[in-house]
């Protein structure tokens, strides 16, 4: 039986180093370790907390990032749309101005051309004019050779001077 009931001298040093045991428990190390898992706690408390105010400024800045892209697509569409009124507004105006430009040129050209028109049938008048001299000449010569020709055309030509 002795180890089942344990004798009565066994039982108070048991007890009373249990007791002691844990009075320097209670005095040493309880006041201190509550004291460190009091601190681990509110530790971890303002982990949690930061970390929700962390996960809330994070749900803020992305609304803020969600607004700020919207902004940045209506702006880039803008600038899209205003390029490309931009881009048909110059191309109008280059057409516009070609279209003058050419009208310009045909009507440097049309000038040019009648010119050279004139000049070419100024050019033509004056050959028909100097053959027909000539052929006029190679003419008369012929039919003048004889003197009694010549006088009979003198004749004819004083008559005609007479008359008018």
């Amino acid at each position: 039986m002795g180890l089942v009931m344990p004798e009565f001298g066994l039982f108070f040093w048991m007890l009373l180093s249990f007791s002691l045991l844990l009075y320097v428990l209670k005095r040493f190390a309880w006041g201190p370790i509550l004291n460190a898992l009091s601190e681990r706690e509110k530790s971890i408390e303002d982990a949690l907390q930061s970390a929700e105010n962390a996960k809330e400024e994070m749900l803020k800045l992305q609304s803020g990032n969600e607004r700020i892209l919207k902004e940045a697509i209506l702006e880039r569409e803008n600038i899209v749309k205003e390029a490309r009124e931009l881009k048909a507004s110059i191309i109008q105006e280059a057409r516009h101005e070609a279209s003058v430009e050419a009208n310009k040129v045909m009507e440097h050209a049309k000038m040019a051309v009648e010119r050279e028109r004139l000049a070419a049938i100024s050019e033509i008048k004056i050959l028909i004019a100097n053959f027909s001299v000539d052929i006029a000449g190679i003419i008369l010569k012929e039919k003048l050779t004889e003197d009694s020709r010549q006088k009979e055309l003198i004749q004819n030509y004083i008559d005609q001077i007479n008359l008018n």
